[in-house]
């Protein structure tokens, strides 16, 4: 049977299916509207134009197939896959008529790159969470090891904090203190809490030069004792304790 034959006898039969998204180009090339067969939830529209030219010897020889996006993209790798796919299910048909078969095909096989787009769409925004999430913790833990830069209003804020730590703390030891006292090592204790530091009467004791100074009446004048010369005096003392004689008598 020639080519021409086989051509209109498979097109009577399955042109009835194909006959709404195929252009017959000539005799010998037609073009078909190929979508996935089961539509995939959350999907963007996808569909192919599917070109098919047949050989003088058809079906005993494949036909030369070509795919071109009318709607969405499909790249070369992709239709590389695809074109494939077709190719062999055409080897396993030939001497037969397969352009109903190769479509069918083809319409599977977009279903499962549609499918593994949006595995891929999926996996990878999870990768990008998990980097983001990496970086985050990242930048925290750098900013913990780093600290926080300190201010003067921080470091107040820290002083009054730790100040108030510290007085509670020293309560709480005192207690703990006291409680482990017997009556009399705790009013020894007490007694020595009273006495005044080093420290404490040295203060103590400038206070006291200082509110002597003011008790000065005012226009006293302080004595410097560098301004007396010592060998006056020395003289002074030397004279009284000789005895004069008067050549009189």
């Amino acid at each position: 049977m020639s080519a021409s034959a086989v051509l209109s006898e498979e097109f009577e039969v399955e042109y009835r299916w194909l006959k709404a998204h195929t252009k017959v180009i000539s005799d010998r090339e037609i073009e078909i509207d190929v979508e996935p067969d089961c539509p995939v939830e959350d999907a963007e529209p996808f569909k192919l134009k599917l070109s098919v030219q047949y050989p003088d010897d058809y079906p005993d020889s494949l036909p030369t197939l070509a795919l071109d996006a009318l709607e969405g993209e499909v790249s070369e790798p992709e239709k590389e896959v695809l074109l494939q796919g077709m190719t062999a299910i055409g080897e396993d048909s030939m001497g037969m008529a397969m352009t109903f078969t190769l479509v069918s095909h083809l319409r599977e096989q977009l279903s499962a790159l549609v499918e593994a787009r949006i595995k891929g769409r999926i996996a990878e925004e999870h990768e990008k969470e998990r980097l983001a999430l990496e970086v985050r913790i990242r930048e925290a833990e750098e900013a913990r090891t780093r600290g926080t830069p300190v201010t003067m209003e921080s470091f107040k804020a820290w002083k009054a904090k730790f100040d108030k730590e510290m007085t509670a703390k020293k309560t709480r030891d005192e207690e703990e203190k006291l409680r482990a006292m017997t009556p009399k090592e705790k009013e020894e204790y007490k007694k020595i809490g009273t006495r005044l530091t080093g420290r404490q009467l040295f203060e103590r004791n400038r206070n006291l030069a200082h509110e002597d100074d003011s008790l000065m009446e005012e226009g006293t004048v302080s004595v410097d004792i560098s301004q007396y010369d010592r060998t006056i005096v020395d003289n002074e003392e030397i004279d009284e304790d000789h005895v004069h004689f008067s050549d009189s008598d």
